[in-house]
């Protein structure tokens, strides 16, 4: 008979930092605080589309040049990093070494990124839109890593998850790479709604790993407000800064 080894009331397994090895502080987030710190967290940036941008590149009250010029179809782009050292790193071992854990902390940067926004006030969508992957990327993948994040996120957030809404019509070549112009051409045809979705009046949020361009989160963006949507937002773990 196995008998249950006896352990005092102050103690509790010690959590491993993912990224250092060190003590993480809570068990819920591997994560130790000088890690945390050290993090390239998102610091001035346009309050539509989450760019980076230096103090002097800010205009009329943090909204960048583009999104003046143009504004998108999706109102806000919510995300805690930007996309630089560690966390490049640390999306590629989850997108394409299938590095689970590595993934499920960066969600849980981005949960904790959005339950302070809410509590400052940021509206809570209707339901988290997952954007959707090609079924060829999808089979040599294993995994969509956008649906994995809503799922994470969903039960935290208390939001629903719908990955049946948008559909990926057509394989288009990988958009890691490609300037602003060529990922647009990829995308013109690529995304469809389901037969029979309904989103009038709806809040959505779309849910991504990386915002680069914007091209795939405004023509998802376009097609949900053409039918019918109130607002979209997007919430992704990390913003590229603008090219040099």
């Amino acid at each position: 008979m196995r008998l249950l080894q006896w352990r005092p009331a102050w103690w509790r397994p010690r959590v491993q930092c993912l990224l250092c090895g060190g003590a993480a502080e809570q068990a819920a987030l591997p994560l130790c605080a000088g890690c945390d710190d050290d993090l390239p967290w998102l610091a001035g940036h346009c309050t539509i589309c989450a760019l980076p941008l230096a103090t002097s590149g800010l205009t009329c009250g943090q909204v960048c040049h583009g999104c003046l010029r143009r504004a998108p179809a999706f109102q806000r782009v919510e995300t805690p990093l930007r996309y630089g050292f560690p966390v490049d790193a640390l999306v590629t071992r989850f997108k394409h070494q299938a590095n689970a854990p590595l993934g499920r902390l960066l969600g849980q940067l981005l949960e904790r990124h959005l339950l302070h926004a809410y509590e400052e006030g940021l509206p809570r969508p209707d339901r988290l839109i997952p954007v959707p992957l090609s079924h060829r990327r999808e089979r040599q993948r294993g995994f969509n890593q956008a649906q994995l994040l809503a799922s994470w996120l969903s039960a935290p957030l208390g939001l629903p998850m719908d990955n049946r809404l948008v559909l990926r019509q057509q394989d288009t070549p990988s958009q890691q790479g490609l300037d602003a112009a060529t990922r647009k051409r990829n995308l013109r045809r690529a995304f469809a709604l389901a037969d029979g979705a309904v989103v009038e009046g709806l809040h959505l949020a779309l849910v991504d790993d990386v915002l680069t361009t914007g091209a795939t989160a405004e023509r998802i963006a376009r097609l949900l407000r053409r039918a019918g949507a109130q607002r979209v937002d997007v919430y992704c773990l990390a913003r590229t800064p603008p090219p040099e």
